[in-house]
Order: structure tokens, then sequence, then C-alpha cells
């Protein structure tokens, strides 16, 4: 398997490492990246080949990932469609629609859009994916091998709940970080440092998604079995029920579900 990475970036850059680390060669990994400081740095840490452009050479393997923004994809699609043959091609770009894609490519049909997330920087990500009819069962794979390379992976067979996974898991270390934010914020206003409020807050965090990812209980019961009757954690959880956090917090992740079918549309538009 052989891969052409459009966009050497923090994503592609993850990618790259993911798969390095499961075994794959960097000899067998392509990099087009405009930017001259960007390809050295790539060279440099992962001996992938590297070019400026895209070229007939560049994308002559198997697998071609669509690393850049959203906006740049049309433009984008547009030169690289009179070079494709066979490759699958897998866009890691939100909010634009395999449908919109594959037209800005010609009718191209061996598309697979994918949406990970900023924790596979760290492996510990997890990608939606969905794969266009044409694409076969070995393509399928292949993709799945390739995000799966920084954390786990889902697939979508409709297409309409990747504005879901943008939601939930695209935006979601957002919401995370958020949380943490003010979970320090209370650590100094009853007297701890910057750092000790920052390690209290993170690592009671990182604790606790821990715990459960690894116990088969839902949240819910997670947390009911850490609310002491009359204690301190069940006062402050009846404070945020009495404020409406976790409605709000639902409404917010519902808000970004729209905004990603809105953004679809509009970029759609493109073309």
């Amino acid at each position: 398997m052989n891969i052409t990475f459009i966009g050497g970036g923090n994503m592609a850059s993850a990618l790259i490492a993911g798969l390095l680390q499961k075994g794959f060669k960097a000899a067998n990994i392509n990099v087009v990246e405009i930017a001259t400081e960007g390809r050295a740095r790539l060279k440099a840490s992962y001996g992938v080949n590297t070019y400026a452009d895209l070229s007939p050479e560049a994308v002559a393997t198997d697998i071609i990932v669509l690393a850049v923004k959203p906006q740049q994809l049309c433009d984008l699609a547009a030169r690289l469609r009179a070079l494709l043959g066979r490759q699958l091609v897998i866009s890691i770009a939100a909010g634009i629609r395999s449908a919109d894609l594959s037209r800005w490519l010609g009718g191209y049909s061996l598309v697979v859009r994918a949406m990970p997330n900023t924790p596979a920087m760290v492996m510990a990500g997890v990608s939606g994916l969905y794969a266009m009819p044409a694409v076969s069962e070995e393509q399928r794979r292949q993709a799945g091998e390739i995000l799966g390379a920084v954390g786990s992976t889902l697939w979508l067979e409709d297409e309409a709940r990747m504005d879901a996974v943008t939601a939930i898991s695209g935006s979601g270390p957002a919401y995370v970080f958020y949380f943490i934010e003010a979970m320090q914020q209370a650590a100094r206003e009853l007297g701890f440092s910057a750092e000790e409020a920052r390690r209290l807050s993170i690592e009671t965090f990182a604790g606790a998604a821990k715990l459960a990812a690894g116990s088969d209980e839902d949240a819910a019961t997670l947390r009911a079995r850490v609310t002491s009757k009359g204690g301190t954690t069940e006062r402050a959880l009846q404070t945020m029920e009495a404020a409406g956090v976790k409605g709000e917090i639902v409404r917010g992740v519902l808000a970004a579900a729209e905004r990603s079918r809105e953004l679809g549309e509009e970029l759609g538009k493109q073309g």
C-alpha cells in the first residue's frame, strides 16, 4: 500500500507518525506540501518522500489522502482529477460531502470521507468514515487501517450521520478543554497555583475518562457511585443541574451538528 498525502499539516503528520509506528515504510509515503519549511520538517521527522506540487509521480500511489483546508479542496480537486487512475481518495476535510468532492473530481467515485479529531496527534483519536458505493471492501479496509493508525474508527452507512460525528467527536475535544478551563479557574479561586490547578484538573479528567473507558457501566452509573448523599459531589451536581449545565451542553452539541450541515451545504456550492 503506497500513500500520497496532499497537505502536510498537523493531521497529516499525525497519520504519518501513526502509520510509521505500525510498521509502515517511509519510502511508501509521499507528501505534497507547498511550504518549503513544511517539506523540510516532514523529511527530517519521518523520512518520507516530499513534493512541492502535484505531479503524476507524486500521486502514482494506491491511496491519496486529501489533508487540506475545506476551502482549498475544490481548487485542489480541479487540479487533481486529471491525475487520477484507480486510486482511493480519502478526504479528511471537515464538512465536504463525498458527492460534492466526487463532482469536483469529475465524477470520480472511489471516495472515502473521514472525520478524525485532534487527539489523533497523540494516537488517541476516533474517526468517523463513510465510503461511496463504488469503494471496494479492500479499499474500505485500507482506509480503516490508515485512520486506525491514530485511534479507533467508526464506519457509517449513512453519510448524513457525519454531521453528528463532527458535533460529538470532531468538536468534542474543545468541549473537554472548556470543562477543564472551568475546573482550573475554580481551583485558582480556591487558592491553588496555576500549575497546581492545571495538574489537578487535567489528571482528574484523564483518570475519569480512563475509568469510564475501562468500565462496562454507563457514565450515569459511574457518576452515581461517587455521589454520596449529602456530600460535596452531590452539592456540586445539584448546583450544575439547577443551572441547566447538562441541557446546555446537549443544546450546544446539537447546534454544532446543525452548523456542520450548514457548512456542508455552503461549501458544496463551490465549483
